[in-house]
């Protein structure tokens, strides 16, 4: 099936911010990992999961459209920090969040409505989920004091 281009070239590069969210989930979850941190990455690691299906959704849909998808992650900085690594994971949400609201206005424009229903779940998840889990983090750390934060997450 031939898809509007707009529509396939607006899922390429959703698709290239999946993959590099994946990727900035990857190298925190390991982060936590060799920090001992155990708790954090077994979230993290979960959530680097979630986005490689949320990838597959749009490598999938390009590929049914008849585009031809992009493999390359947008560039991103790792965090070097709990807080950092955090905070650069909550950013990456909104981030994805704004550009998946966008798109699901580009397939309602264009009348795609079998991509913006493929859409929705990744809003969903990103919303409710990720960037709410994060953001509880943020806010636990703020609370409790970073020491307090990183021996609850220590198992």
């Amino acid at each position: 099936m031939q898809g509007q281009q707009v529509v396939v070239e607006c899922l390429k590069e959703l698709l290239r911010g999946e993959l590099s969210a994946r990727d900035q989930y990857f190298i925190h979850s390991r982060r936590y990992a060799h920090l001992g941190l155990m708790g954090l990455y077994r979230r993290i690691d979960h959530e680097m999961q979630e986005e490689t299906q949320h990838a597959d959704v749009l490598l999938r849909r390009i590929l049914f459209l008849g585009g031809e998808p992009v493999m390359q992650p947008t560039p991103f900085s790792a965090g070097l920090s709990v807080t950092e690594m955090l905070q650069k994971d909550l950013a990456t949400e909104y981030e994805v969040r704004a550009n998946l609201q966008a798109a699901m206005a580009l397939c309602e424009r264009e009348r795609d409505y079998v991509s913006r229903d493929l859409l929705l779940p990744q809003l969903r998840d990103t919303e409710e989920d990720h960037a709410h889990w994060l953001e509880q983090q943020l806010g636990l750390i703020d609370k409790m004091g970073l020491p307090n934060y990183l021996q609850s997450k220590v198992e």
